[in-house]
């Protein structure tokens, strides 16, 4: 029996899809997102994607502060090498990957932050602006632009 993980699914065009799914797998062209709160499934195209979030709940926490630096006492330097990701639209994200590879479809990743929502990532290469790993990650983790606040809904 196919494991079902909650996710949230970033499309390139700016839509966000919350939900859970079973047959997620990189390479296959496409995968279904039951939908939080109804029994719609929704049928996502891998070059519609520009990553799937894993995630411990679909509420999340909105005020959480993002975590983008890496530590002096780094435990993903275990299991993965540094990494961070600028998409194409300006997010940065920045943690750990045991699967990147130049010029493949896409990896995974763990986020630097342990407090987060996201417990891993795919991420989608053709959606990336930039890739670093290694101490060249650290750089672009300090230097890239900090994403504007949200407006708050009134």
């Amino acid at each position: 029996m196919p494991e079902t993980n909650l996710i949230v699914a970033r499309l390139l065009n700016g839509r966000t899809i919350k939900g859970s799914t079973s047959d997620f797998f990189p390479e296959r062209p496409q995968f279904h997102v039951q939908t939080r709160g109804s029994s719609q499934t929704v049928a996502v195209k891998m070059d519609d994607l520009k990553a799937i979030f894993f995630v411990k709940d679909l509420v999340g926490n909105p005020g959480h502060v993002k975590n983008r630096k890496f530590s002096a006492m780094d435990p993903g330097l275990q299991t993965g090498k540094r990494i961070a990701v600028l998409f194409k639209d300006g997010e940065l994200l920045v943690g750990y990957t045991v699967s990147y590879t130049a010029g493949r479809q896409g990896f995974f990743m763990v986020p630097v932050d342990p407090q987060g929502n996201n417990t891993r990532i795919y991420v989608v290469s053709a959606a990336t602006k930039t890739v670093k790993v290694g101490p060249a990650a650290d750089e672009l983790a300090l230097t890239a632009p900090k994403p504007k606040p949200k407006p708050r809904a009134a």
